[in-house]
């Protein structure tokens, strides 16, 4: 039973992540956020899907030892205002927000809070 458990869970991961992103696409005016989280790390780049080049990334790993030994949460928020700060630097303002296969909640959602924070709108 765990097995097809496991099965359903990739499927409807698969199905979250094709229906996202047959509704987003990035420019350079308007990049696309995307987001990949793993166990340890939280990472986001700011994607031109027009030209196919990511314009910003920034990671849970380019933070300061002492941010990295907070929770992950925390984590995320920071990355979330560190890539903010940066993109408002790079002259980008509004974005549109690629979640993936992540539900919006917890982790995703304070990297998404973070951005917000730090002045980009989507």
């Amino acid at each position: 039973m765990a097995v097809a458990l496991q099965k359903r869970i990739g499927q409807l991961r698969k199905r979250r992540a094709r229906r996202v992103r047959s509704r987003i696409l990035g420019t350079a005016a308007r990049p696309r956020i995307s987001v990949f989280r793993s166990n340890r790390a939280i990472s986001v780049q700011f994607i031109d899907d027009e030209k196919g080049h990511t314009l910003l990334a920034f990671s849970s790993k380019k933070l300061p030892e002492k941010e990295q030994k907070q929770n992950k949460t925390m984590q995320a928020m920071r990355v979330g205002e560190e890539a903010g700060k940066i993109a408002k630097e790079r002259g980008i303002a509004r974005a549109v927000f690629d979640r993936g296969s992540y539900r919006y909640h917890g982790r995703v959602k304070a990297l998404a809070e973070g951005i917000r924070k730090a002045g980009i709108h989507f």
